[in-house]
């Protein structure tokens, strides 16, 4: 997994949304995330850590490759808006239900 800066991985994030247009799909996840790099210890090895501030851990993946990235509570918003806006600009592929008349659902019942 590559560890990315933001707008580098809105880039990738949009190369990534640009392959898998025609087949395939883009899974993306977020976490809080507090810094940490090795697990959490057991109870006997009590080690105290206090996060400096709250950070997101942004991941996401085309099956194939892997990207993420940290924002910071200082970048949030300026990350939201690009991040809202590439959302917005690639989810015109998705596919709509069927929906079944409830016509049908009421005769077939009767």
């Amino acid at each position: 997994m590559v560890l990315l800066e933001n707008d580098s991985f809105l880039t990738e994030l949009t190369r990534l949304f640009q392959k898998c247009r025609t087949s395939g799909s883009v899974v993306i996840t977020l976490k809080k995330y507090d810094g940490r790099t090795k697990p959490v210890p057991r109870k006997g090895h009590l080690e105290s850590f206090e996060p400096a501030d709250n950070k997101c851990l942004i991941r996401a993946s085309d099956g194939k490759k892997k990207i993420s990235t940290v924002v910071s509570t200082k970048e949030v918003i300026k990350f939201q808006m690009a991040y809202s806006n590439l959302l917005r600009a690639h989810m015109d592929g998705l596919k709509k239900k069927d929906k079944k008349s409830k016509s049908k659902k009421t005769k077939a019942t009767q």
